[in-house]
């Protein structure tokens, strides 16, 4: 197992991470609705820019919502607007992509001690400005408190998380997504993320691979004050 997850997180290829230098910036604005312990609904913004806060190529939003069928297993549904504009400047016209994309998502969670561990099948039905495409995905994540206390009422968290991106036509495989978070929750309702996020992409023209610090910015609020908070830390993306 120890083994699996190395090779996972370390599948990058080395031209990936020698191609750019430049560190890129990569913004969330995620906002959630727990109606009850099993059923939420949720809204989420990204803002991406290829050098630090300028040259910004791409946004997108999307909703959905999400059923946890018990404490490992969760179902989720959502939708959104991706926009890729041409890179060299801030939303540089034509665009590469211009995509409405459909997304049924599978999440397994478990835990080994304080360590969560999620597995994550996402597939995506993609309207783009270049025709319907399927795309499938996987995300092996790991997160970690770091604070004395290991439950729920956690405020510091680290994370990493490794994601494969596969389509049904050749090259079959598209991107590899790599990433490593700090998480501090301040609130019961908010929490805080800063880290790097590597993405090498291969024979795609949607969005440019490479380094960016990612900023995020999550709420949840809950219908009933007796609901629980949750630990989770791998958002979505």
């Amino acid at each position: 197992m120890r083994r699996l997850i190395t090779a996972i997180f370390w599948i990058l290829p080395v031209s990936g991470l020698t191609q750019y230098s430049a560190l890129g910036s990569w913004n969330i604005l995620n906002l959630k609705y727990s109606y009850n312990e099993k059923t939420s609904i949720f809204g989420e913004a990204q803002l991406r820019s290829l050098a630090f806060y300028n040259q910004f190529h791409y946004y997108e939003y999307k909703g959905g919502v999400s059923y946890k069928a018990n404490k490992n297993l969760s179902l989720t549904l959502g939708l959104g607007s991706y926009q890729t504009y041409k890179e060299g400047g801030n939303f540089l016209l034509p665009k590469n992509n211009n995509e409405f994309r459909i997304w049924p998502q599978v999440s397994l969670n478990q835990s080994i001690g304080s360590l969560k561990i999620e597995q994550r099948y996402r597939a995506e039905l993609r309207f783009t400005s270049n025709g319907y495409r399927n795309r499938f995905r996987y995300r092996l994540g790991l997160a970690h408190p770091i604070d004395k206390n290991r439950g729920a009422n956690s405020r510091f968290q680290i994370s990493a998380s490794n994601e494969l991106f596969f389509t049904d036509k050749e090259p079959y495989f598209e991107r590899n997504r790599l990433a490593f978070g700090l998480h501090y929750r301040p609130s019961r309702n908010t929490v805080l993320q800063i880290g790097y996020l590597h993405q090498f992409d291969y024979r795609i023209n949607d969005e440019t691979g490479r380094d960016f610090l990612q900023v995020g910015y999550f709420i949840e609020l809950f219908r009933k004050k007796t609901a629980s908070v949750g630990t989770e830390v791998l958002k979505e993306n």
